[in-house]
């Protein structure tokens, strides 16, 4: 697989398809490509006719990372990703869809860069504002457990969490990033939140919004909150595993859509 070298990191990537604009996915925090898409999470399945660009971001799967925790707060990830789309597609204005990471990642790049992207997809939009402070909190007391008492603690904790009824026939998957880096990763994004609600408002770009229910991490709040700010987005919520099924469909709609 090609890497992309970034200050400090290499970035671990794979362009799919020949032809066609440009779509690049995201994936969540502790995860990777390849988790998300044993989770259902490949969400650009569907789409046929574009070149499909997926990568590791910094720390996570086969990219690398060191331990300054800076470097993996969402800003800093949105740099990543504006560097490595000048890197494979220079000047090219580009379809993007992220969950939870992935989106507050895409939210600071539009906000540098909004004329870099041709529609959004948020996927799973986590806490953010107001609510984004107790689950930093909880993050902070992971990066603590981890250090302690090693990821082995950590992955049983995850495993009493309750599981959001949209994710009830997902199968257990664990960590894609390495013991030695998780701590300053998990602190990382406790420091990390979306931009101020202004410039989120200012996008002017077609937006779709993809949220479940019963998850306090990725709560609906949040994807209404986006729902509202930006006008003219579409917010879809899944109820069932059936509705996160849907998504990949929803997902090619939208960016056809958005090209016409």
């Amino acid at each position: 697989m090609p890497r992309f070298r970034v200050d400090d990191a290499a970035i671990d990537y794979r362009i799919a398809g020949q032809t066609g604009p440009l779509v690049v996915q995201l994936h969540g925090l502790t995860s990777s490509r390849a988790r998300d898409a044993e989770m259902g999470l490949d969400l650009v399945r569907a789409l046929r006719g574009h070149r499909v660009l997926k990568y590791d971001a910094r720390g996570h799967g086969s990219s690398t990372g060191t331990r300054e925790q800076a470097s993996y707060r969402w800003d800093r990830l949105a740099v990543d990703l504006l560097a490595l789309l000048d890197h494979v597609a220079p000047g090219e204005s580009v379809h993007a869809i992220g969950p939870s990471m992935g989106t507050g990642t895409l939210l600071h790049a539009a906000a540098r860069d909004p004329d870099r992207f041709a529609s959004f997809t948020f996927a799973l939009p986590p806490t953010a504002w107001g609510t984004r402070e107790a689950q930093a909190e909880g993050y902070r007391a992971s990066a603590d457990l981890i250090e302690e008492h090693g990821i082995e603690a950590f992955i049983e904790q995850g495993g009493t969490a309750p599981v959001p009824p949209a994710l009830a026939d997902a199968p257990i998957t664990y960590p894609e990033v390495s013991e030695a880096l998780l701590p300053t990763i998990m602190r990382a994004a406790a420091a990390s939140d979306f931009p101020d609600p202004a410039a989120v408002a200012a996008i002017r770009i077609p937006t779709l919004i993809l949220a479940w229910t019963g998850d306090p991490s990725h709560p609906l709040r949040t994807a209404t909150r986006l729902h509202e700010l930006i006008g003219g987005s579409r917010l879809v919520v899944a109820r069932t595993p059936y509705g996160v099924m849907a998504w990949p469909g929803l997902f090619a709609e939208h960016v056809i859509t958005a090209a016409t």
